[in-house]
């Protein structure tokens, strides 16, 4: 990643300080593990915002209209829902520290195939989880995964990883493409919801 070296005086003490220190070369370990500890904390916030933004849109659409398809779009919220549940726990859990013994109660090896990036929406509510199931599971992946964050240790966000990522391969990078990720599908529930007849949040 090439960062552009403004004048100082343009970004003093600024998000563009850390991320030079995290680009330079002569950087170890040690010392990019307090930016990498900053720049947690920012995406983090973001984490925070995107499903702040994502619950606000979901408490403004009826419980039935979960499941349609409109008409020239092949998906629906309740798989937005279960989609971003299960791309949440990967990013922030899974690739973060592997599995635990619990995870197959968090994110059972059905849901996560029904949810996972290529999969197929279904417009057979009998066979999917309820829309109060959904959420539910949403909120508790999302909470465990903020508590393990907090005890993360510095030299852990630094740890290489394959993509999917955002700016750095490595585990920060992982857990900063988590709000971006969600607010592309929140781009998303917000189509549908127009496709649906809904009036927009924002």
């Amino acid at each position: 990643m090439r960062v552009i070296d403004l004048p100082a005086r343009h970004h003093k003490g600024s998000i563009f300080d850390i991320i030079r220190v995290m680009n330079a070369s002569e950087q170890t370990p040690a010392t990019q593990a307090d930016p990498a500890m900053t720049m947690l904390e920012a995406a983090v916030g973001q984490i925070k915002f995107a499903r702040e933004y994502c619950l606000e849109l979901l408490d403004h659409t009826p419980d039935e209209a979960w499941f349609e398809m409109p008409a020239g779009l092949p998906t629906h919220i309740a798989w937005q829902v279960g989609h971003l549940t299960v791309s949440q726990y990967g990013l922030l859990m899974f690739r973060i520290r592997g599995r635990s013994p619990d995870d197959l109660d968090l994110i059972p090896s059905r849901f996560r195939k029904a949810y996972s990036r290529s999969s197929k929406p279904s417009s057979d509510i009998s066979r999917q989880p309820t829309v109060s199931e959904l959420r539910e599971r949403m909120g508790i992946v999302y909470e465990r995964s903020l508590t393990e964050l907090k005890t993360i240790a510095p030299e852990t966000l630094l740890e290489p990883v394959d993509m999917p990522y955002a700016a750095y391969p490595n585990k920060l990078g992982a857990i900063m493409f988590c709000p971006i990720h969600e607010h592309t599908h929140i781009g998303q529930i917000g189509l549908l919801r127009r496709a649906l007849g809904l009036e927009p949040v924002r």
